[in-house]
């Protein structure tokens, strides 16, 4: 029986996603924090997109990276949310080919993307606490519309040789994927070829891409500490790592579910749950980007003061 299936076109073939394995009862709740989260995430960043676009004192470079961290929030929860929504409401739970390694691809170069962000992120804080004097004259606007490119480029690059890794493989009629959005290794689970040329090009992207990322900001960050424990205030030493802790908020908000959900695909299918891994990465592409905005909101006073104006100005 298994023969008849050998080298099915994939084109030809829908797919279906199942959601969250196991939990497929509860799919209705689930949706509810989902739906509330997604909503919170594009209004929180489209209004911190607005106010760094039309507010001439926020035309400063951690609030341009920061607008850039906010577009792609809202890339990647829009990527995967409204599907995620679709398949807990409608059991619209079928997708060509196509358009499952169309997401795929938006979600992995969208990620790329934001971990580069947050790099430069970390470079912006680095210069600023570390060579305050030239600041303006080191991260000029030419050069953040650079990185932005850069970044930009780079996730293409790397993202691009997933298409023809999943489309050169053979698949053998199995249609099903446990799973509320197409990633990488979820396709190439269904391929009756060899994956380890997959798993292997997935792993070192994450090592040598965001682990690399990861490296640098880890190296930003403790060139920072050095530079503000020698600050004999403990005033100015305050706020400098005030001016940091939102960011490394974020970092943690992005990397740790990113990498769980990497790992337990790859090596934790036995140990891990499925629809704990599921549910983790379901929760991973709304969490973070309904926080950002929260987050900066909270921590950065220039925000906070803009806020309080425009509410002011409406009453």
């Amino acid at each position: 029986m298994a023969s008849s299936y050998n080298h099915t076109s994939p084109q030809d073939v829908w797919y279906f996603l199942i959601g969250i394995p196991g939990l497929e009862g509860l799919h209705s709740w689930i949706s509810i924090p989902i739906c509330s989260m997604y909503i919170v995430a594009v209004v929180g960043n489209i209004f911190l997109i607005f106010l760094i676009m039309t507010e001439h004192s926020l035309h400063e470079p951690m609030y341009l990276f920061l607008s850039m961290l906010a577009l792609a929030d809202i890339l990647l929860s829009t990527a995967t949310a409204p599907k995620m929504l679709a398949i807990f409401w409608f059991h619209s739970t079928s997708i060509s080919f196509g358009s499952c390694v169309s997401q795929m691809f938006f979600i992995h170069f969208i990620f790329v993307a934001e971990s580069a962000i947050l790099l430069a992120m970390s470079f912006d804080r680095y210069v600023a606490i570390c060579y305050p004097l030239r600041y303006t004259t080191i991260l000029t606007p030419s050069v953040i519309g650079k990185i932005g490119i850069a970044a930009v480029v780079r996730s293409f690059f790397i993202c691009c040789p997933f298409i023809f890794l999943v489309y050169r493989l053979s698949y053998c009629g199995r249609n099903i994927i446990p799973h509320s959005y197409c990633e990488h290794m979820g396709i190439a689970r269904l391929a009756c070829d060899n994956i380890s040329v997959n798993i292997i090009y997935g792993l070192t992207v994450a090592l040598l891409s965001t682990g690399m990322d990861i490296v640098f900001i880890i190296m930003s960050y403790t060139m920072i500490l050095r530079t503000v424990f020698q600050i004999p205030s403990w005033a100015a030493r305050f706020k400098a790592l005030n001016t940091c802790g939102s960011h490394i908020c974020v970092i943690l908000l992005f990397y740790t579910p990113a990498f769980f959900s990497f790992f337990a695909h790859r090596f934790g299918g036995k140990t891990i749950p499925r629809h704990i891994h599921i549910l983790v990465a379901n929760l991973y592409v709304v969490v973070p980007p309904m926080l950002n905005p929260i987050i900066y909101g909270v921590k950065t006073k220039q925000i906070q003061d803009l806020v309080i104006k425009l509410i002011h100005m409406d009453g």
